[in-house]
Parts: structure tokens; sequence; C-alpha cells
């Protein structure tokens, strides 16, 4: 029977894969509507490229303190939520869907305040049923680093529930793949915002010790190697002493 651990985890191998060939169909099939119809659709075609991703845990020096770290899918989703945000011009979007990506695009999110105040919005985390406040980290490379938000809570946090809305308000089809501490995992989207995260106390998750078990495997795969060239060695040695004359 499926858990809801279950599906979350086979949700994340789902999204963390190459694009399936259906997913690639109703990519062709949005592109070809919105050239029909001759109208933008900033997002539409951008959902099924690279899922966005979270990192949330607690601050090293406080208890209080939640940490988010926020990175975009695909560098093209900044410039749709650039031109969203009034911060880049309408025209990078062309008719067709097509996404007039530029190298500078991440730096004029990075520095305005307009994009801090939507990711303080689209993401916010309540600690014991009281909202935590956040605010962002100063942000250095957007692009392939991300944003860092702070959410400082009433109290100690022993479990959240963060919300994670990013991108949904341009298309619910957007996907954020986040983890938490000790190999927590869930999927977020526009029909699942919120999931409630141990950052204290945490079992290890499914993943956890699968790095210190393919260790133990590969030691032991070693081990069987030497052993079975100790003994060719040995029988070699001991196959030429026969053959020497007394």
């Amino acid at each position: 029977m499926f858990t809801r651990a279950t599906l979350e985890d086979h949700l994340w191998r789902r999204h963390c894969a190459v694009l399936s060939t259906r997913a690639r169909a109703l990519l062709a099939v949005t592109a070809l509507s919105a050239a029909a119809v001759l109208v933008p659709k900033p997002a539409s075609a951008h959902p099924f490229g690279d899922p966005q991703t979270v990192a949330i845990g607690l601050a090293a020096d406080r208890a209080d303190v939640v940490q988010v770290t926020w990175r975009v899918g695909g560098p093209d989703d900044l410039t749709v939520l650039g031109v969203s945000l009034g911060l880049l011009p309408a025209d990078r979007i062309m008719v067709d869907g097509a996404v007039d990506y530029r190298y500078t695009d991440p730096g004029v999110l990075a520095k305005s305040e307009t994009f801090s105040r939507y990711l303080l919005d689209r993401i916010t985390i309540t600690s014991s049923g009281r909202p935590c406040t956040g605010s962002t980290q100063p942000i250095l490379s957007l692009g392939l680093k991300g944003a860092t938000a702070d959410y400082t809570c009433p109290g100690p946090v022993t479990t959240a529930t963060v919300a994670v809305r990013m991108l949904t308000d341009l298309n619910p089809a957007y996907r954020t793949l986040a983890t938490g501490p000790n190999g927590q995992k869930a999927v977020y989207d526009g029909a699942d915002e919120t999931h409630d995260w141990t950052l204290v106390g945490a079992p290890p998750g499914p993943d956890a010790g699968r790095g210190r078990s393919a260790a133990v495997q590969l030691a032991t795969v070693i081990g069987l190697i030497l052993v079975a060239a100790a003994g060719s060695l040995f029988a070699v040695r001991r196959l030429r002493r026969r053959k020497e004359p007394a």
C-alpha cells in the first residue's frame, strides 16, 4: 500500500528524470497553441523543464530561525518571472512562447526588492500555528546558487509548516522538489502547496543510509578482489615450485 512518503519519493524520482515523451508532446502542443492564437504565454512551456528546488533546515546558530534556499529550474524561468514582475521588458517573451534569456537577467532580479517581496510572499512558514517573519539574505548569484531566506519564528522550532508557491501563479504546473533534514523530501505544486517538516529529531529518511551502504558494498567488493588476487598469486607460485627441478 502506498503511503504519502512513498508517493512523494516516487514523484521525486519521476521529476528528477529526463522529460517523458508525454511531457514533450504536451510541450509541443502548448507551443503550437500559443502560435495559433498569436497570444504570448510566458510560462506555458516552462513548467515541464528542470524543476525548482528548495532546501529547508534550521540556521546553524539559531534554533528559532528556519532557512530556505530556493533555486530556479531553468535560467529562462527567471526571465519569465522578471517579465511578470515588471522588471524586464515584455518583448523578451516571443509570440510563440520562446524566451529571450540574457545572462544579466538573474542580476536584475537579485538586486530588486520586488523579487525579494515576491519570494517572501510565495514561501511562508508557520511554527506551532504562528507565522514566522521572513527576510532575504544578500543574493550573490541567483542563477547558480539561488536565494536564501531566513524565517524568524516566535520560539525554538522542532517542526514547521512550509508553504512553497514559487512560480505557480504563472502556471500551476510548476513543481518544486524540496529536501529537509535527515533525507526528508516533498514535492510542491499548484495543488499541494504546504508540507510539515521535522527540523529537530527527524528519523533518517529512506535515502539517508545509502551512502554508508554503498561504502560498505564497495569495501566488500574490493576485499573479495584482493582475496582472489592473493589466492591466484599463491597458486601460481606453488605451480612454479612444482615445475622447478630438484
